[in-house]
């Protein structure tokens, strides 16, 4: 079976043919807190970095709901938490600067 980040880094790329990709597994970060929630096992806490042409016109709170609605099969399997850094290729080239 495929690890979750996998998973993740298959359906969206598939999702917004995204320009760059990243995604970290911040689980370790975020263990105590796991377990009291019952969320044993890690692969429950990620940061993704998405950068996709897709995101043009779309305001910040839309294209968090639309990686959560993307992902929603992953959150129903115990994926508890993202943190999202979701930009246009202006926006990544302005951050680099």
């Amino acid at each position: 079976m495929a690890t979750r980040e996998t998973r993740m880094h298959t359906v969206l790329t598939q999702a917004y043919s995204p320009l760059r990709l990243e995604i970290t597994d911040e689980s370790a970060r975020h263990s105590g807190h796991a377990e009291r929630n019952g969320l044993a096992g890690g692969e429950t806490h990620y940061h993704i970095l998405l950068v996709s042409a897709g995101w043009r016109g779309q305001s910040r709170v839309a294209r968090s709901r639309a990686v959560h609605a993307t992902l929603d099969s992953e959150f129903q399997d115990g994926l508890h938490a993202l943190s999202l850094t979701l930009w246009t290729p202006e926006e990544a080239e302005q951050a680099a600067a």
